[in-house]
């Protein structure tokens, strides 16, 4: 067994006249394969081999945040975010006082705000969620905490009242249930 992994053992078995990372995937090839031995998890990657845009511990971001690309937040961030057409990560690390839209949200630090996704939340072990949370499926590990009211299915929004339509010329019809004595 090798000390560093498949990547070590492989340039263990590269000739020495084939330049470096010449056999090494490219990133942009769609896999999840890393160039650099013991870094698997520290640069996430999204489905498809893209890469994941990354707020780190020492960021603090007040305002409003959205994108269109997969984001993991361990910093703190204390506004909105909108991340329609893509998944939302709140790392162990991540402090969130935000309203969250996303496609798919995984938190695995501390949320307090409301949480709406189109497809899918997850609240991890260590994940804490103080506020509502809206989705379609729902995963809540043993040990994670969710403080708020829970809504599954897709959300209808209420109709506003219509005016009641009578049937004829609009002339109000006296109802048709009647009572004997």
């Amino acid at each position: 067994m090798s000390l560093f992994g498949k990547t070590g053992k492989d340039e263990l078995e590269r000739p020495r006249s084939a330049p470096r990372g010449q056999d090494s995937p490219s990133p942009l090839a769609g896999k999840n394969e890393t160039t650099h031995p013991g870094t698997e998890d520290a640069a996430p990657r999204a489905r498809g081999g893209e890469d994941v845009a990354n707020i780190g511990k020492s960021i603090t971001i007040k305002g409003d945040l959205s994108g269109n690309e997969d984001l993991v937040i361990d910093g703190n961030i204390e506004g909105r975010i909108d991340l329609p057409n893509n998944q939302l990560t709140i790392g162990p690390e991540g402090k969130i006082k935000a309203d969250i839209h996303a496609k798919s949200a995984v938190v695995v630090g501390h949320v307090s705000g409301n949480v709406s996704a189109t497809e899918r939340i997850e609240v991890q072990a260590s994940g804490i969620v103080d506020g509502d949370v809206r989705s379609p499926r729902l995963v809540v590990q043993e040990g994670a905490v969710l403080n708020g009211a829970v809504e599954m299915g897709e959300v209808k929004r209420p109709a506003p009242a219509e005016p009641v339509k009578t049937v004829g010329g609009g002339d109000s019809q006296p109802s048709s249930s009647s009572s004997t004595s």
